[in-house]
């Protein structure tokens, strides 16, 4: 595949200089071949997460986790994606997609990627999972295949505890085709009376109770301290059916379940109050139009047209499923006790200047403080709001939350905080996807003690990562500022590849303040110090800067960009790094998730690498770095390149000025990944992705398997001894390791 270079020999002299506005480049200039279809990109990354439930080097435990990590990615996609594009066809829009395709089409090659995926998913665990958990003494079994004894166990379990929950549901004249909820599995039933007459009813299968069965084995013997052997509640349910219809003669059983349009709608602008408009969003959410049916293959085509012509679903929006539907709910086993079944443990480093009993905010005020998650505690972050919730000097704390989780001790610090007097101010994101719930009973309990609590601003989600802190020290204020990658929530920091920044710079704290004031007040705020924010200057800075690199290269040869994100999708954006590579200037992009860019394409991304990493941690860092000739700048935040994080959030970028830590993270963070030859996948030229393999130049090197390495074999890496204050290397040794919170 080959295309003319966008800027010619001729036209590049006219180029902007160093410093002159970015040229905007319309869609048109590229064919809509030079970009890879998103929801196929999408795709493709489920199938890279299922590579690893297949990679037998994987522990047992974490590959059925990944599988089930990929069922629940695929149930989002249906209920986010297809929903919205079904959403398009349904309204006419016919308008393309970068790429080239219309919404129809988009739904056809969903579906043409979509089947093999789900086929691969249900191979996946029938013939390479369940045999290896069997050997291990884990039994996930077919009800068939279970001894008298053990039926007769779940037959007690049956009517104890499912048979009291379990409402079967009539469909005839006088009982209307009931609401299949979003989700949910359930069972079609067919029956036939003492009279003859055949009958339909639907039993939704129980979700508020294990979806795995324990069974006690026969023998009187468990498998490590617990029982050993699992049957699906679906089958047990289906195999006792006859409890629930009696007198009734039960001719067949199929399992199917639905998928719903789970994306909120909310009128902003007509919002009273945005927490209760959420809040009756949320109970909307499984009533939303059916999306997707997925059946067992043996369920008779009457049935199909049935269940289809209720739910208002095309054939085309029904798929197939052989053996277990929702393997989400694999996720349980995940939580057995058997640690040789699992990655191991590690504890992780508290860094030394933040060491128990130290002076935190002197620490800060000597140097900017760097912390990479989860090599680095995030207990470090707790104790950040903590202290300052305690600390009487301390007069005021604000922070942004997206996702905090449930239980939050940032949350419970805050309380504190405003219950001490101090003033504190939250703005929670309430349209956070899937964790509005939990935001909403948190942002009432901050109402509650008085927290200024505000919802961000409209027709934005306010998805950047800051807290700041403000501190009356002798006749003067200092602002203490920390700035992530991630989100404040302490579940997900131990498996998510995060870096934040803890800093007293007052540039840093000016900014800060003004951001606030942008997300709680009316101000109008366009132009900071130090941030890049979107929607105001985070798109046109990024471009300014891929400009200045793109002059660099011109001039010198030796231009050179590394970027690190979670997803590629804008065209501005795409189409400005693809005259960067024409230019000549290196480009690498880790990109774990979508990536519509075409790398390796003569003539428009011949210098373009991307690469991406799929191992135990999930990679959510955004990192970019601008080389400038060896004088790099490098910046970190929450944005990834998408319309929607540029255009559609507010969104923060911030750069890392402290020359150790920023080359700390260029040398031992950035160009580590880039020698994956373990994790790594290669994005070629046709949107396919190929296993980095490794040579006598590149051996064996899996990034994140050393960062753990790294954490317990070696006292100085995470946080590098040049970047320490001398009076406290000290304490590198006796403190570099403990976190007894952990």
């Amino acid at each position: 595949m080959t295309v003319e270079p966008i800027l010619s020999k001729e036209t590049a002299k006219d180029s902007p200089k160093d410093g002159a506005p970015a040229m905007v480049w319309p869609p048109s200039v590229l064919d809509p071949a030079m970009y890879i279809n998103r929801e196929i990109s999408l795709l493709d990354y489920n199938a890279r997460v299922l590579e690893e439930a297949q990679d037998a080097r994987n522990p047992l435990l974490e590959r059925l986790k990944f599988c089930a990590i990929v069922a629940g990615m695929l149930d989002e996609f249906f209920m986010i994606r297809v929903s919205g594009i079904r959403e398009q066809v349904a309204a006419g829009i016919t308008e393309r997609s970068p790429d080239g395709m219309t919404p129809a089409e988009e739904i056809a090659a969903i579906r043409r990627r979509g089947i093999p995926l789900l086929a691969a998913q249900s191979a996946t665990f029938a013939e390479q999972l369940q045999p290896a958990l069997a050997e291990q003494g884990i039994v996930i079994a077919d009800y068939a295949a279970l001894t008298g004894a053990q039926h007769d166990a779940l037959r007690e379990y049956f009517d104890r505890v499912v048979f009291p929950i379990t409402t079967p549901l009539a469909v005839d004249p006088g009982h209307p085709f009931p609401h299949i909820s979003n989700l949910s599995l359930n069972l079609a039933v067919e029956l036939q009376d003492p009279d003859g007459q055949q009958h339909f009813a639907r039993v939704k299968v129980p979700n508020v109770i294990p979806r795995l069965v324990a069974v006690p084995p026969s023998d009187g013997q468990d498998g490590r301290g617990r029982p050993a052997v699992y049957a699906w509640l679906d089958q047990v349910l289906a195999a006792n059916l006859g409890a629930l219809f009696p007198q009734m003669q039960l001719l067949t059983i199929h399992p199917f379940r639905v998928i719903r349009d789970a994306d909120l709608e909310i009128q902003e602008l007509e919002a009273d109050d945005l927490l209760e408009t959420v809040e009756r969003s949320l109970s909307r959410r499984r009533f939303g139009e059916a999306v997707a049916l997925f059946l067992n293959p043996a369920m008779p085509a009457h049935l199909r047209r049935l269940l289809t012509a209720n739910l208002e679903l095309d054939e085309s929006d029904v798929y197939t499923v052989a053996g277990p539907m929702g393997l989400s709910d694999l996720m349980e086993l995940t939580r057995l006790n058997r640690p040789d079944l699992k990655y191991p443990m590690f504890t992780p480093r508290v860094p030394p200047v933040l060491h128990p009993g130290g002076d935190l905010f002197h620490a800060i005020q000597q140097n900017d403080i760097l912390l990479h998650h989860p090599f680095d505690s995030f207990n470090a972050i707790v104790d950040f709001i903590r202290t300052a919730a305690m600390d009487p000097h301390v007069l005021a704390i604000k922070q942004t939350l997206y996702r905090v989780g449930s239980n939050s001790p940032i949350i419970e610090a805050l309380l504190q905080a405003a219950e001490a007097g101090k003033q504190v101010a939250v703005l929670m994101e309430l349209k956070a996807r899937w964790d509005e719930e939990n935001n909403i009973e948190s942002a009432r309990a901050l109402e509650h003690v008085g927290v200024h609590v505000t919802y961000g601003l409209i027709g934005l989600k306010t998805h950047c990562k800051i807290a700041l802190v403000v501190r009356k020290e002798e006749d003067s204020i200092r602002r203490y500022v920390h700035l992530g990658t991630g989100n404040y929530n302490p579940s997900t920091a131990r498996s998510y590849t995060d870096l934040g920044l803890l800093t007293a710079r007052p540039d840093f704290g000016a900014d800060a303040s003004e951001l606030f004031n942008y997300l709680t007040g009316y101000s109008k705020q366009a132009k900071y110090r130090k941030l890049l924010v979107a929607p105001l200057t985070l798109r046109t800075g990024l471009l300014a800067l891929i400009e200045r690199e793109i002059a660099r290269q011109r001039e010198h040869g030796d231009g050179r960009l590394i970027f690190k994100m979670n997803g590629l999708v804008d065209p501005a954006l795409i189409e400005t790094l693809y005259r960067a590579s024409q230019a000549g200037v290196a480009i690498d992009l880790l990109v774990r998730g979508v990536c519509c860019l075409r790398p390796g394409v003569p003539g428009l991304s011949d210098h373009i690498r991307v690469t991406s990493i799929i191992g135990r941690f999930l990679e959510h860092s955004r990192l970019y770095y601008f080389g400038k000739g060896g004088k790099g700048e490098l910046l970190m935040g929450s944005a990834d390149l998408m319309p929607r994080n540029l255009d559609h959030r507010v969104e923060t970028l911030f750069p890392v000025e402290d020359e150790n830590l920023r080359n700390f993270i260029v040398n031992d963070v950035l160009e580590l990944y880039l020698r994956d030859t373990v994790k790594a996948r290669i994005l070629q030229p046709d949107g396919m992705y190929t296993r980095a393999t490794a040579s006598d130049l590149l051996p064996p090197y899996d990034v994140q398997a050393a960062l753990v390495e790294r954490v317990t074999s070696d006292p100085e890496v995470v946080f590098p001894l040049s970047a320490l204050p001398k009076k406290y290397r000290k304490y590198l040794t006796k403190y570099g390791r403990v976190d007894p919170q952990e």
